[in-house]
């Protein structure tokens, strides 16, 4: 989903070097488009893995960063301004200097409020404080949409509290988790022994922190089993969440956090079970340890470069093979953005988002849109009934585009010229005071879930809308003088692949008000999983390193946006052309193989082994790979226009085809 304000000059939208003619559309069609580009740019040592969406960041950070430096270098920025808080935040980050002649002093004082609890009330208020200022230990409260009641937000409780990334690195014993595991515990006792234990220390410490965090690893949903959202829909009174946690003071801790909640929503009950149980059997030190490094482990990034270089090793050289960190300003510049972001978005949009790309945008959207209906009407499985609820929800679905109308106030946000981690927390608290301040209160429909200078898009089930940034609508994603077959395969399957998030195996649960409701009838539940399995069986058999195949459940809602997305903006771009006069091939290609050509194009990467074993258990996207020839092969169209046969390598009969949306 993403990239610049018009078609570079020094390359055309689409780039013939970047292909190579030697291999067969029907054989590779992501090696045809893109081997070219693979051959010559290989992943610089910063990156797991490199790309159109690096190559886009690469572009945005060097716009960021020129904005940046003209702030920095603003001595008339009134206190309290924006430009003062992105100053002093960005400065705080880049004084190596004093960040390693400080080390982890600036956190000493909440490491030893940690030690100087004695009873369960000091534990409960100590809890709460970490929680304030983002540490999460055990769990994580959070304020969001109630699902059955998507006009008012409900505070929410969900897992947390693990230092790997995915539950199963605790419990499988392959190769590759046996590997992280130890590298895991070997960063726990270099992160100790820096904070000043000795060896012997550090080593006890760890297996108390690691045994928790196992034992937590084991309660956790998984990945798959969060995906279902009636699984983590359960709303509960205080006296209700006593019955499954009755160690833990949770009026106590509601208290100490000033909430005044009523009822929640439990994301994961026996979680929150196990959570108590160890809450209640667990030795004083023990749980002070595990509370210690949840402080440690996320403020090492902040600390000096000994803390800084030991989290790498792990979490970038192990967990995705990257060789080396990215330049600091680039890691400060990435801090601003998750932190205080919309506070440099409203320059970044003033200076690199032009508005008639909005307005090329919302045309788009709405060819998608009809797009869209088209095919809904058109389903040979769907019954009437559910296809005209299924038209209501998409014709209710709301597009936000470029940038928000109201933008945050930063006002009661205190950035100083202090130590780095310090700066990290207070945007932190004010974040997190921000969130949990909406608990009980109508929902904010103008508000954003990403910052205009993200190179991303959503879309959110319980809001019924899609969002694209303006950073997104640039090359080769969108390019605002570009021929329609480009835009339409790159930008416009980006907008079909967000509305698709509304009908695929989660966002279908939700109507067209964002509520949790089984609006189908059992049939068409029944026919639209018979189409789903057929997805989930191609990409369980899509082998992509060695014996490695796809997971097909988890990757499940992404590879349906795919195959939905690409469907609609193909239907939506024959719209197109059907209002246009006769639309000549370039550089001999047809409008529609531009379109396909455009849609490969945008998934090109190289990706670190490392990281493409990480991506298969993590994450719910397919590789770059599986994302064009997993979907181009079961369209219809695509056999038609680039004559492919059934002597071809990865022809599909017509009958095995995945069709849904």
């Amino acid at each position: 989903m993403l990239l610049s304000s018009c078609a570079s000059k020094e390359e055309p939208p689409i780039n013939p070097d970047n292909m190579d003619f030697s291999i067969s559309p029907g054989d590779d069609f992501y090696r045809f488009v893109n081997n070219g580009w693979l051959k010559n740019n290989p992943i610089p040592e910063e990156y797991s893995r490199y790309g159109a969406f690096e190559e886009l960041e690469q572009l945005n950070n060097d716009r960021l960063n020129s904005l940046i430096e003209e702030i920095t270098n603003d001595a008339t920025a009134e206190e309290g301004s924006n430009r003062q808080k992105v100053r002093d935040f960005f400065n705080s980050g880049m004084n190596v200097e004093e960040l390693n002649k400080l080390g982890h002093s600036p956190i000493q004082p909440i490491l030893d409020d940690i030690w100087q609890v004695e009873s369960e009330e000091d534990f409960t208020k100590l809890l709460a404080g970490l929680h304030d200022y983002g540490f999460r230990p055990f769990f994580r409260l959070v304020s969001a949409q109630d699902r059955m009641n998507t006009e008012m937000m409900i505070g929410s409780i969900f897992q947390s509290g693990l230092g790997m990334t995915d539950k199963d690195y605790y419990l499988k014993d392959d190769s590759r988790s046996l590997e992280i595991r130890e590298a895991y515990k070997k960063m726990i006792n270099e992160i100790l022994v820096l904070a000043g234990y000795s060896e012997a220390e550090a080593k006890s410490k760890s297996e108390d922190i690691y045994s928790i965090e196992k034992k937590l690893a084991e309660a956790s949903m998984s990945r798959i089993e969060r995906r279902n959202p009636y699984a983590t829909y359960n709303k509960m009174n205080i006296n209700e969440l006593r019955d499954i946690s009755p160690s833990i003071n949770w009026q106590l801790y509601f208290n100490a956090r000033g909430l005044d909640i009523e009822e929640l929503n439990i994301g994961m009950p026996d979680f929150i079970n196990t959570v108590d149980l160890i809450w209640n059997s667990s030795e004083k030190h023990k749980l002070q340890n595990y509370l210690e490094w949840n402080v440690l482990r996320p403020s090492a990034s902040f600390l000096g470069e000994n803390f800084e270089n030991t989290t790498f090793e792990f979490y970038g050289r192990v967990m995705s093979g990257r060789e080396k960190p990215q330049e600091r300003w680039k890691r400060v510049l990435q801090n601003i953005n998750r932190n205080i972001g919309e506070t440099i978005g409203q320059e970044y949009v003033a200076e690199f988002f032009p508005e008639e790309a909005k307005l090329r945008m919302e045309e788009l959207v709405e060819y998608l849109r009809d797009a869209f209906k088209i095919r809904i009407e058109e389903l040979d499985w769907m019954s009437d009934e559910t296809k005209k609820k299924a038209i209501n929800k998409l014709n209710l679905m709301n597009v936000k585009i470029g940038y928000p109308d109201e933008w945050v106030d930063y006002s009661d946000l205190e950035i100083l010229s202090q130590p780095y981690i310090l700066n990290v927390l207070e945007a932190r608290r004010f974040n997190i005071r921000r969130n949990l301040d909406e608990i009980g209160k109508p929902v904010n429909r103008d508000k954003w879930f990403m910052n205009p200078q993200t190179v991303n898009a959503y879309y959110s089930p319980t809001m019924n809308e899609i969002v694209f940034p303006a950073a997104i609508l640039q090359p080769p994603f969108f390019y605002l003088h570009g021929d329609d077959a480009v835009n339409f395969g790159a930008i416009g399957m980006v907008i079909g692949h967000e509305m698709t998030h509304g009908f695929d195996d989660h966002g279908r649960h939700y109507d067209a008000d964002g509520r949790l409701n089984d609006w189908w009838t059992e049939d068409d539940s029944e026919k639209f999983q018979k189409r789903a399995d057929i997805l989930i069986d191609q990409y369980n058999n899509y082998v992509v390193l060695d014996t490695l195949t796809i997971n097909g459940e988890l990757s499940l809602g992404e590879n349906i946006a795919d195959l939905g997305g690409l469907s609609i903006a193909y239907t939506a771009f024959k719209l197109r052309l059907s209002d246009m006069d006769e639309v000549e091939e370039i550089d001999g290609f047809s409008p529609e193989q531009r379109f396909f050509i455009s849609y490969a194009q945008v998934w090109r990467n190289n990706i670190r082994d490392q990281e493409l074993i990480r991506n298969l258990q993590e994450r719910p996207h397919s590789p770059g790979e599986a994302r064009v020839n997993g979907v181009v092969y079961n369209m219809d169209a695509f056999y038609e226009h680039f004559s492919i046969t059934p002597e071809d390598n990865r022809y599909i009969p017509k009958g095995e085809r995945a069709r849904i949306w």
